[in-house]
């Protein structure tokens, strides 16, 4: 089972937050809030506010649908930043002209998964019993080994 959270409308360009995105890819929950507490980007505490998120709602879904979760187990699966609407903005410049700048705007989005839990599905169907096929399935066959054409090679051409 996945649980997610995104933050949407973010004052920080997606560059500077997928560099810290990228330090919790793949990391327990755990490690990953200690990681964003001891990162010196200011995105890094949006960035942990949306991992508690996340954790929250893998807390309540747990309660609310009376799934066996262990948030102990839980990991960061995916984490992506993406670009939102851009603020277009004008600067003055000299001999009264004005130059345009952009400033960028970011969606973040949080995955986290249990660690082990396809292990679990495959594992039922492996002790359970295991799946027939169905009445008139043929069974595939291997494809055939190719033949190597006998041609000269490059070095004895030459």
């Amino acid at each position: 089972m996945e649980f997610r959270a995104e933050m949407r409308y973010l004052r920080v360009s997606p560059q500077k937050a997928r560099l810290v995105l990228e330090l919790i890819k793949g990391r327990k929950v755990e490690e990953a809030r200690n990681t964003l507490l001891y990162t010196k980007k200011r995105v890094a505490a949006h960035v942990g506010k949306l991992l508690q998120s996340a954790l929250d709602n893998a807390n309540f879904l747990s309660a609310e649908k009376n799934l066996d979760v262990d948030l102990d187990n839980l990991y960061v699966k995916s984490a992506i930043a993406n670009d939102g609407p851009r603020m277009k903005r004008i600067r003055p410049a000299p001999m009264g002209r004005a130059f345009r700048y952009q400033r960028r705007i970011s969606h973040m989005e949080i995955v986290l998964a249990e660690k082990g839990a396809q292990n679990k599905q495959d594992l039922a169907t492996v002790v359970g019993e295991e799946e027939a096929p169905a009445k008139g399935a043929a069974k595939k066959k291997a494809p055939a080994a190719k033949k190597k054409a006998a041609g000269k090679s490059k070095a004895a051409a030459r």
